[in-house]
């Protein structure tokens, strides 16, 4: 598997200043419609009893980054240092907002899970940067033990200071934009969410697109794939299972466990596909190849959606 995942390292995937313009543009478009939707009104039943969603919180932003880095040590024989930070980051992301759809299509709590989604996107100008360099730090001076590797020096200031102005803007926008008008902010939520649905599948598509045309040979376009794909399902069924049985653990109500299985199992891979492509952030200069965080984000945006539709499925089945 090693072998096959050593491949994706060799590529170089970045786009062009053109290019990047427009990625910028998707992800600023996505975090402003995410902005749209989040309401004070939303929040008041969740806060009155603020257990589950602090308890969430602690899952979202503290457990899984930590289940994470403790999963790319116990895969590092099998993995490679690039796959094991694509696995970092997309855990250091937050949670995506299909998980609102899919927490009401499993019967959960869906006025948890748009509050967590809300709070972490909120959020996220701090908390992912530093989750990514934290755990990332801590992985990579493991690997540069065990492989016999440099030890990658992640510039947490650098990354930072990007990511506030390309999420932070945005959102503050948004939240400005729903506070004057509000009406229209209604209308155009949904139309907003549909787009960047789209936008996020063309990001996922320009991404495998590049993966795959740099991978000449045919057995190796599909054994590296596959392997990748491999790591992603064991990476986000450990997600899925960190929220449900974490709530199990708080005893939560089985409403409240399905959502945070939903909330922490479906993560905002397109901000980190977004990161990835900027320069600014990951710097050639610095990073070298990065085909295998590409490819990581890349498949869990799939995956995810594979895995969350049928977990709902399931939870919708069953008796609460």
């Amino acid at each position: 598997m090693k072998e096959h995942l050593q491949s994706l390292d060799t590529l170089n995937i970045n786009l062009g200043s053109g290019e990047m313009v427009i990625v910028n543009f998707i992800l600023a478009f996505v975090m402003f419609g995410v902005a749209l939707s989040i309401r004070m009104s939303t929040f008041k039943s969740v806060f009155r009893k603020p257990k589950s969603v602090i308890f969430g919180l602690i899952l979202q932003w503290f457990a899984l980054p930590a289940f994470t880095c403790l999963l790319t040590i116990l895969l590092n024989p099998f993995i490679t240092p690039m796959v094991a930070l694509g696995m970092i980051l997309v855990a250091s992301c937050p949670g995506g907002n299909i998980s609102n759809f899919l927490s009401s299509l499993s019967k959960g709590n869906v006025e948890l899970s748009v509050s967590m989604t809300a709070i972490s996107t909120l959020f996220a100008s701090i908390i992912t940067p530093f989750n990514f360099w934290f755990w990332g730090t801590h992985y990579s001076k493991y690997a540069s033990l065990n492989n016999h590797i440099p030890t990658l020096d992640i510039p947490f200031a650098e990354i930072l200071s990007q990511i506030v102005l390309i999420l932070g803007v945005p959102i503050v926008l948004g939240l400005l934009f729903s506070h004057k008008f509000p009406n229209l902010a209604k209308k155009i939520i949904k139309p907003t969410q549909v787009l960047s649905i789209l936008f996020f599948i063309g990001m996922v598509v320009v991404s495998l697109t590049q993966v795959l045309s740099g991978l000449e040979q045919r057995w190796e376009v599909y054994a590296a794939i596959l392997s990748a794909l491999v790591i992603v399902v064991i990476h986000n069924a450990t997600a899925l299972s960190t929220g449900f049985m974490g709530g199990k653990f708080a005893k939560l109500p089985v409403k409240d466990c399905r959502t945070l299985a939903i909330e922490i199992g479906i993560q905002n891979s397109g901000l980190a596909l977004a990161l990835l492509f900027n320069p600014a952030i990951f710097s050639p200069n610095i990073w070298g190849s990065n085909g295998g965080m590409v490819i990581v984000a890349a498949l869990w945006g799939i995956w995810h959606i594979v895995s969350g539709l049928t977990i709902a499925y399931f939870f919708r089945r069953s008796k609460a």
